[in-house]
């Protein structure tokens, strides 16, 4: 198997940027949990222009990480794993699985419960951090684990997505919804009259992102929606989409999802763990994604190989999908931002950061001890 070179760039970026993200949450965490902690914490909170600077990186920096997941997955489905039916169906129904079963213990544990609308925290795998473990194991991971595991996480993200246009909208102002719309089936129409210049299409959207803030629908959907108005082409370097996602790839992996961390993991750790984790919700969280997402990644893969809807790579047993489960279980980013839409409460937030880290931690050592043991050297 090959893989093209914007893959390449995407993965390494993915896996740099993993590694950063770390870096920044560590360095948050220590800060917030330090005597300089209320310092720290009222400069996320610090008014600019009438909002929080917190509140523009959640609504404004996160759409632009929302279009780069958008510009991958419109590249997937016309040209990538996504393009042939039979070689997504197997990431697919991984992702299927690996949403429904962490959403659905999650809710056996509280439904009808103030903290239900937390349902959607587990669902979610962050591919930055995946990637990064990943990359760990060296020359051992074959070129279709990579694969399978971006697929996936990319099927995640667009299912998470869905979620929190379905789920955490809580109040709709029509006028600015169809406004936000009209705009983006404008930007179709100049995609359909072959317009190529970004100029028009990021004016459009910068629009369409401001009567989607105001609508009430969640302004990071635009992001995806500007990635699928943006001409695609042959999907060569040269075209439009093409050049939009290499220049995106490392202001998001180095600028964006950094400034994410600092300012959302600043988690107040002042309180028992054990009395923090033994929570409903918070076990909830951590069942789902240690828990439910290797399961339902591997019994639905399982059950779609079985059933002959799709086939297992030639390099790639149920030992390698069991490990890769695993790391599907690294939530963190998506996590953290549904949590910010699910709970209004500062307690509920902090408490569901921490258990979305340790999770997160622990599915990702689970992941690299499985796959380190399963997966054969490769000669490079």
């Amino acid at each position: 198997m090959t893989i093209s070179q914007l893959f390449k760039d995407f993965s390494d970026s993915e896996k740099s940027g993993g590694i950063t993200l770390i870096a920044c949450t560590i360095i948050s965490m220590v800060l917030t949990n330090t005597a300089i902690w209320d310092g720290y914490t009222h400069f996320w909170h610090t008014t600019l222009g009438g909002q929080s600077i917190e509140y523009w990186i959640n609504d404004g920096l996160m759409t632009i990480f929302f279009l780069l997941i958008g510009l991958e997955l419109e590249r997937e489905i016309y040209i990538g794993e996504l393009s042939k039916i039979e070689d997504a169906l197997l990431p697919i129904f991984g992702a299927l699985g690996g949403m429904m079963i962490p959403a659905g213990i999650y809710l056996l544990l509280n439904f009808g419960t103030p903290m239900q609308s937390g349902a959607g925290i587990p669902m979610a795998t962050d591919i930055a951090f995946a990637l990064g473990v990943l990359s760990l194991l060296g020359n051992k991971v074959p070129t279709s684990l990579k694969v399978f595991l971006t697929a996936l996480a990319v099927i995640d993200d667009l299912g998470a997505i869905m979620v929190i246009a379905m789920f955490y909208t809580k109040v709709i102002i029509w006028l600015n919804l169809f406004i936000a719309l009209g705009i983006f089936l404008m930007l179709i129409v100049l995609n359909g009259l072959k317009v190529r210049n970004l100029i028009p299409y990021l004016i459009g959207g910068f629009a369409m992102w401001y009567f989607m803030l105001n609508s009430g629908v969640h302004a990071t959907i635009t992001g995806v929606l500007l990635a699928f108005a943006i001409p695609f082409g042959n999907g060569d370097e040269k075209s439009t989409s093409s050049i939009l996602q290499h220049f995106l790839h490392k202001p998001v992996a180095f600028i964006i999802l950094p400034f994410f961390a600092l300012a959302n993991t600043a988690i107040m750790v002042n309180t028992d763990l054990g009395e923090i984790i033994s929570q409903q919700f918070s076990l909830g969280i951590s069942l789902g994604l240690v828990i439910g997402k290797p399961i339902g990644i591997v019994l639905f893969t399982f059950l779609a190989v079985n059933f002959g809807i799709c086939k297992l790579p030639n390099d790639l047993n149920w030992k390698s999908i069991i490990g890769l489960g695993f790391l599907g279980g690294i939530g963190f980013t998506m996590s953290i931002f549904i949590t910010l839409l699910a709970f209004d409460n500062f307690e509920p937030q902090n408490d569901s950061k921490i258990t979305i880290l340790i999770s997160s931690i622990f599915a990702a050592f689970i992941g690299f001890i499985s796959l380190y043991f399963s997966l054969k050297k490769n000669p490079s």
